[in-house]
């Protein structure tokens, strides 16, 4: 098989860290060639290389047997390798034709009035493209309206417009949902069969063992090795990437519920359309319990834990914290009650991206001893409480005072993680906690929410992952259009009858408030 993209003795350092440490990489064509590493393994580094965000302090890219010097994105799109990135590169307010040919605009010129943007030609290129990859994408549509799996197609479209034959996918189902992760693989099968070669970074290893021809393990900036996925499996994987045997499965104790820690009652929210979202919802998290909540995004829950974390304001129903009234209050004062959040969106409402570490890692307490002093700042306290956290929670860094934008996506989670679970907490709301991170990190964090729980801890925990829910939860409240459908027992549920109620099923066929009877341990 050919062998289209070659990257040889690739090297690269930062200050304090060696990125890619003489790498070797091959992509043949028409293959899905997958790379999986840890957070920080070097995996986009080299991708970035490749093209043309970085460059190498050492080491040659060739494309087609040809040795290439890329010095700019422009030179690797003229090669043509195209990149989708893990955030996406888009303009909200832009229509799906503008930001297709951002960079690369198509002009109509006219005598008196001069140049004008041809986006009918541009729209119609762009309709061609959906038909012939499949990709389904409306050129007038604004981006900014579109779910987050169409706007990851705007972004392949955007590639294949600019006649990219190498497509670099970085981390392209974290912020999918399982349905739009399954269109996306299909996409990916279509564009390989139509001679677009691949290279799929990831951490999930069910999906590289499903979907890769070939599987690269990176560790610690080096090529750890290469294999198909018929000659491994996902224990071996999990040791290659970590260096250690990974324990796969969350392993706890049977839960011990104290009393309720929030408790709420007719809940009800709107969205900034006036539309209710989420209607009179009622619950209740006990102490040393895990309660899951389940369901296909964008059925209420992100609206619902905005509410509870003060982020969103209710329009009516009650919520009562540590047993006082805290409906409508402040995120400081549900803070101050004893809340901890790990929200959805990390860098948007969990980190201070240009902040350094150590100042993200004090973000809610800075102003209380030992960090903050009748009003001033005490950088000792601020530096030994970083420098702690980053060795506890294993957050890969050069320094507490690199900006958090620097790091990768699953270091900047941990940041967020050992902010929050460092504090004496009642209450911990953890949405999407593993989103985008490797088996390491996910076992080191679904270990310290599990200890959470053991130490009397009331955790409600949101995922796109049913294996996570099922695995890690007590009891699961399955989300459908707003409502809670059912509550159950984790331990007497299907995945089967979860799946049924997330998709609005019932055993009459019509959708339920509560728990779809009869249910085994339905705690609704």
């Amino acid at each position: 098989m050919t062998i289209v993209l070659e990257a040889k003795n690739i090297t690269k350092q930062f200050p304090g860290v060696l990125a890619n440490d003489q790498v070797d990489f091959d992509l043949r064509q028409g293959e899905i060639h997958a790379m999986l590493g840890e957070n920080g393994a070097g995996k986009t580094t080299l991708m970035n290389i490749i093209y043309g965000l970085y460059k190498p302090d050492s080491g040659q890219v060739s494309v087609r047997g040809e040795p290439i010097e890329i010095h700019s994105p422009k030179d690797s799109i003229q090669a043509g390798i195209g990149m989708v990135h893990q955030h996406f590169m888009l303009i909200p307010v832009f229509s799906v034709a503008e930001n297709i040919m951002l960079g690369d605009e198509t002009v109509r010129y006219r005598w008196a009035l001069g140049g004008k943007l041809d986006q009918k030609t541009v729209a119609k290129r762009v309709r061609e493209l959906s038909h012939q990859y499949s990709l389904d994408v409306d050129p007038t549509a604004l981006v900014g309206q579109l779910p987050v799996g169409i706007q990851q197609r705007v972004e392949i479209v955007k590639t294949l417009y600019r006649n990219a034959q190498i497509l670099i996918l970085d981390e392209p189902t974290a912020v999918l949902t399982p349905q739009e992760a399954e269109d996306l693989f299909r996409i990916m099968h279509e564009l390989t069969e139509k001679g677009v070669s691949i290279i799929f970074i990831t951490h999930k290893l069910k999906e590289v063992l499903a979907i890769a021809d070939r599987i690269t393990v990176m560790r610690a900036g080096k090529v750890v090795g290469t294999v198909k996925p018929k000659e491994t499996n996902e224990h071996k994987l999990a040791a290659m990437m970590v260096g250690r045997e990974v324990i796969l499965q969350v392993e706890k104790k049977a839960a011990k519920p104290q009393e309720a820690a929030l408790k709420v009652d007719g809940l009800k929210i709107r969205d900034f359309r006036g539309l209710e979202v989420v209607g009179d919802i009622s619950f209740e998290i006990r102490g040393g319990e895990i309660l899951g909540i389940a369901g296909v995004q964008g059925n209420g829950q992100t609206e619902l834990i905005e509410a509870l974390t003060g982020l969103r304001s209710v329009a009516g129903g009650k919520m009562l914290f540590a047993g006082k009234d805290v409906t409508g209050c402040s995120p400081r004062t549900l803070t101050e009650t004893g809340m901890a959040h790990i929200p959805e969106d990390r860098q948007r409402h969990g980190l201070v991206l240009p902040y350094a570490v150590a100042d993200n890692m004090v973000l809610n307490t800075y102003y209380l001893p030992p960090f903050g002093v009748r009003g001033i700042l005490q950088p000792k306290a601020i530096d030994a409480n970083a420098r702690k956290l980053v060795q506890d929670f294993d957050v890969r860094t050069p320094s507490p005072y690199v900006p958090t934008s620097k790091l990768s996506g699953g270091n900047q989670q941990k940041v967020i993680v050992a902010r929050e679970l460092s504090r004496a907490v009642k209450l911990l709301i953890a949405n999407q906690p593993t989103r985008g991170l490797d088996v390491g990190s996910i076992e080191y964090i679904h270990k310290e929410i599990v200890l959470m729980r053991d130490l009397g801890v009331a955790v409600l925990l949101v995922s796109a992952e049913l294996d996570e829910i099922t695995a890690l939860s007590d009891r699961i409240a399955v989300m459908y259009r707003g409502q809670i459908v059912a509550t159950v027992e984790a331990k007497k549920v299907t995945r089967e009858q979860l799946g049924l109620w997330m998709a609005g099923g019932h055993p009459e066929g019509v959708p339920s408030r509560r728990c779809p009877e009869p249910v085994e341990g339905c705690c609704a």
